[in-house]
């Protein structure tokens, strides 16, 4: 992988951090963008951590330039949590950026902050994962011995096969839920592009992501679609046709009836270590809906979603999945899919009309 940070320092804690799992190997470490790119033009990288604002070339600046040179390559983008670094962010994942990390604002923090290692820890190795597949050179086994070190490839990767469920006496849905992570903010543009606001019924969303990027993730789906997608704030009473964005580092439930269904925000422990979480987001519309629950899960590192999808289908309710091909990273997808929980199994393009298309069938 390849490190670029303007600042040295950081580059050297972060190296520092993510250096002793045998996983990963840092092979270039540069100051700005375009360090980088000559970099890559000589070297083969999996990964590459890209900071957004650098002197001489920014990250926003080099990204598509690193993408030319090796179309498999994948980049995270490394943010501060300011509004306008948010917004960048999500410009860059949808110009081709894998994923993003938010950099602690001071460099004690990345010292001390175990979260922030698990979290670019992980997201570096199942993404180097990725990339190799995608340019089909060999992929590390699941484990493999470095000195007295073991390396585990990472849990948020299923390859076993697909296991639809056959589902009976299907209720019609009086909710969709979505969950989603690694990929989910391209995922969720492509997918409201698709879903036309006549469903009738909420649309409420848990996207693993920090504080103010979500706000900003819900105006770019408001701009995109034909949606209004809102960042869902304590009390809101639910409405058909207005989907609500769980809000970064916090839980969003929903309570109340099926006729009156309020939100509720709050801070929890993370689960899966996530907050916002899927799986309480999905307990909490069955408790309100029971079965007439619509759960979907889209592309995503880990298997947050899981459990929270087996109380949706244990219910009477329906799920889908987006598939491996079109997933960023088939992780939260995978582990319903090879878990016999999903109805259909669906490329990213296909989802939205297979929605509209069970809502009208199962309206009947």
């Amino acid at each position: 992988m390849m490190l670029v940070d303007d600042s040295a320092i950081i580059r050297g804690l972060i190296t520092k951090m993510i250096s002793p799992d045998p996983g990963i190997e840092v092979v270039a470490s540069v100051g700005d963008g375009a360090q980088a790119v000559k970099r890559l033009a000589r070297s083969k990288i999996d990964v590459i951590v890209l900071d957004i604002e650098m002197p001489v070339m920014d990250g926003l600046t080099a990204l598509p330039k690193l993408i030319e040179l090796d179309p498999n390559v994948k980049i995270i983008m490394a943010s501060t949590l300011t509004e306008r670094n948010a917004s960048v962010s999500l410009k860059a994942l949808n110009a081709g950026a894998a994923d993003y990390v938010p950099k602690p604002t001071s460099t004690g923090k990345i010292a001390a902050a175990d979260d922030f290692r698990r979290e670019l820890v992980e997201k570096i190795k199942t993404l180097g994962i990725a990339a190799r597949r995608d340019a089909g050179r060999p992929v590390p086994s699941a484990t493999a011995k470095q000195g007295d070190k073991t390396a585990t490839a990472p849990s948020s990767l299923y390859s076993g096969p697909v296991i639809l469920r056959k589902a009976t006496n299907v209720l019609p849905p009086k909710i969709l839920a979505i969950g989603s992570s690694t990929g989910g903010p391209q995922a969720l543009l492509a997918l409201f592009a698709k879903l036309k606001p006549i469903l009738g019924i909420p649309v409420v969303i848990t996207q693993h992501m920090p504080p103010t990027f979500t706000r900003i993730l819900a105006e770019h789906i408001t701009k995109a679609s034909e949606w209004t997608c809102t960042e869902a704030q304590e009390g809101d009473v639910l409405e058909p046709n207005h989907a609500y964005m769980a809000p970064g580092d916090f839980h969003m439930e929903i309570q109340g009836t099926p006729q009156e269904a309020k939100i509720h925000v709050h801070q929890d422990p993370p689960e899966n270590f996530c907050r916002p979480a899927v799986d309480p987001m999905f307990r909490s519309v069955t408790k309100v809906y029971g079965g007439n629950v619509l759960g979907i899960i889209l592309t995503g590192m880990g298997q947050d979603g899981l459990k929270g999808a087996k109380v949706v289908t244990d219910a009477g309710g329906t799920l889908f999945a987006q598939d491996e091909k079109t997933s960023v990273i088939w992780g939260m997808p995978g582990a319903v899919a090879t878990a016999g929980l999903c109805s259909a199994v669906s490329p990213l393009e296909q989802l939205g009309p297979r929605i509209m298309d069970f809502m009208g069938k199962a309206g009947r």
